[in-house]
């Protein structure tokens, strides 16, 4: 039995003939072709529903702004969110687990500094219940004491792992070079913030910042659109408030410098992170930036993949991609290294950036990625599920079904000149800042020969 020889992203994709040939694209089918119906409440609350009847489900997620200044408003946020959905007036714990299962559902929450979110799902037919209970929590939540008291000891516990991962670590260093002390980086609480959050205060936040105007609710299943923003309006009508939940300030454009060494003494890992400003989804540049994005790093068979992981085996996994935050929008590069490889990899990585646009993607590399990008659209919207997340996504920032049903088409028609010109723009090395995170006895030096990289005080990096 012979051993299994190790072959490359690019000898896979060749034979003794040559490249292997992609295939054309076919004929492009619109990623979210479905009846819907897209409006506005009395009270300010934005409903688009969707019929996708693939199985008898529907599928829900409401998106409420949910951005304060507050300093204790992340350790709030927290508790607010474990708490919502564990009784009100009218139903206790376990009366709300048991309604949701009769109607084979569920409800679960999550908050970042953007959006207090609640997703849920349910048979088809347990849509009125599912609504009935989702305004039930969101109107009146009790968050009694011993709810509070109970969850807020499990997030604790929670936190106090969390901020010892290296992901977690470099995510923070990563924020606070970008946007200093802006709302958006207070992503994860201390634990001791969450520790002094007592009930009343989960209480006033919740009568003071969830509120239905400019939330969005997304329903996506087998349901009649028209009819389920009725089953809305009777549902949550009466879930009003003369004032608009709390939207994030916007950010400002990433300003371009030095990578910021963050010392996390005895690390045998390093965490690159760099960024950029980038486009949103609404601008016409953006599909070649899509993929010019994919090109460089944005799937397996990418450029920086194939460099840094398949060539050099400096890593198991880098990546680039976008993130969008409100209107704006920021290209990520993420690759974690070990010590003695950081400087290699991080060098390796400015080469493949300034590479795409200088030498950038070929006709077949352009090919590819459209039809990755066109695929994995489609995928995505497949299922119930994966249209909801996708549809949330694009109504928090205004937009609906029409952008992601014509979004195939205008990838489709991206050229590898407007693909080139993106890469040119919006990849060059010297667009970057970010943050190595790891050992700065066993990185300075090299880093600091490289150059373009500062060295940041001990202890920056948390512990």
């Amino acid at each position: 039995m012979t051993a299994a020889t190790h072959r490359s992203a690019g000898e896979i994709g060749r034979t003794e003939r040559g490249p292997r040939p992609v295939p054309g694209l076919g004929e492009q089918r619109a990623a979210a072709d479905l009846a819907h119906t897209d409006t506005v409440l009395a009270n300010g609350l934005r409903v688009l529903a969707v019929r996708k009847a693939n199985v008898p489900m529907v599928e829900a997620r409401l998106a409420i702004p949910f951005a304060a200044d507050d300093p204790m408003h992340p350790a709030t946020a927290e508790v607010l969110a474990e708490t919502i959905a564990t009784g009100t007036a009218r139903r206790d714990r376990v009366a709300i687990d048991t309604e949701l299962a009769l109607i084979g559902g569920d409800l679960g929450t999550a908050v970042d500094p953007e959006h207090l979110t609640l997703s849920g799902g349910a048979l088809a037919s347990g849509l009125p219940t599912l609504l009935d209970v989702l305004a039930d929590v969101l109107t009146a939540a009790t968050h009694a004491d011993n709810e509070v008291a109970r969850e807020r000891a499990r997030i604790v516990e929670r936190l106090a792992v969390a901020r010892t991962q290296p992901r977690v670590i470099a995510r923070e260093a990563l924020q606070r070079r970008r946007y200093g002390d802006h709302p958006y980086t207070r992503e994860v609480p201390q634990p001791g913030d969450v520790e002094r959050v007592g009930p009343e205060a989960v209480r006033a936040l919740h009568a003071s910042a969830v509120l239905p105007g400019g939330a969005v609710l997304v329903l996506v299943g087998d349901l009649d659109p028209d009819a389920a923003v009725g089953d809305v309006e009777r549902a949550l009508g009466e879930w009003r408030s003369d004032r608009r939940a709390t939207e994030m300030p916007e950010l400002p454009d990433l300003a371009a410098g030095d990578l910021l060494l963050v010392p996390r003494a005895g690390a045998v890992q390093s965490q690159l992170r760099l960024s950029a400003q980038a486009l949103p989804r609404t601008d016409p540049r953006y599909p070649a930036l899509q993929l010019a994005n994919l090109a460089f790093g944005g799937y397996f068979s990418s450029r920086l993949v194939e460099n840094i992981r398949e060539d050099k085996g400096y890593t198991y996994g880098a990546q680039s991609g976008f993130e969008f935050t409100g209107n704006k929008a920021t290209l990520q590069v993420e690759a974690d290294t070990a010590s003695e490889v950081t400087a290699a990899a991080l060098l390796e990585t400015r080469y493949e950036l300034g590479r795409l646009g200088l030498v950038p993607p070929t006709a077949e590399e352009v090919e590819s990625v459209r039809q990755y990008a066109i695929g994995s659209l489609l995928i995505g919207a497949s299922s119930q599920a994966g249209l909801a997340s996708q549809l949330t996504a694009l109504a928090t920032v205004g937009l609906g079904v029409d952008w992601l049903a014509g979004h195939p088409e205008r990838v489709a028609a991206v050229t590898a000149e407007q693909v080139a010109e993106a890469a040119l723009e919006f990849f060059a090395p010297s667009r970057f800042t970010g943050v190595v995170v790891g050992d700065a006895d066993t990185l300075a030096r090299p880093l600091t020969a490289l150059g373009g990289v500062s060295i940041g005080e001990p202890g920056a990096a948390g512990s």
